[in-house]
């Protein structure tokens, strides 16, 4: 059976329609991003753990987000130029969303349930299965030991 994760209709950055079934057994870490903010250069830690997992299966998914301080103001093509000129950014980055309140996306509703997204940069490690195997504060860096052990944990479930 499918995991719901993999069902719920999102948009990419260039808004085509698409959902993460995409990634369907892949690793994913899905983090809400934005450009405007202290922790916005975790964009290289991301982009670093992204070229040196994907061949091995790990997705990082960027959904930009305005939640927080009006820290992501931009259009989804101010934010796809920035982070491609900024950081190189090669994941796949989505169109904006919501990820608390009243309009928080279902995304973000199925990954945190009744919990709230605390800031910017918060990280969801789903595995293979598509179940949530992690989460991880906005301040945790994506170098960390505790993610990189954590994401080569779910690799090697295969």
């Amino acid at each position: 059976m499918p995991s719901p994760l993999y069902e719920i209709p999102v948009a990419r950055i260039d808004g085509s329609e698409t959902s993460l079934g995409a990634y369907a057994g892949n690793v994913l870490l899905v983090v809400n991003v934005a450009s405007k903010c202290g922790l916005t250069p975790q964009y290289d830690g991301l982009e670093a753990l992204y070229r040196k997992y994907k061949d091995e299966g790990l997705t990082v998914v960027g959904f930009p987000a305005n939640n927080f301080a009006g820290q992501e103001p931009g259009t989804n093509a101010e934010i796809a130029e920035f982070c491609r000129l900024t950081y190189g950014v090669d994941f796949p980055m989505f169109a904006k969303i919501s990820v608390k309140g009243e309009d928080r996306h279902p995304l973000y509703d199925a990954l945190a349930g009744s919990e709230d997204i605390s800031w910017n940069f918060e990280k969801f490690l789903i595995g293979r299965n598509g179940e949530v195997a992690a989460r991880f504060s906005p301040k945790t860096v994506p170098e960390d030991p505790a993610v990189v052990t954590a994401i080569e944990q779910e690799l090697a479930k295969g």
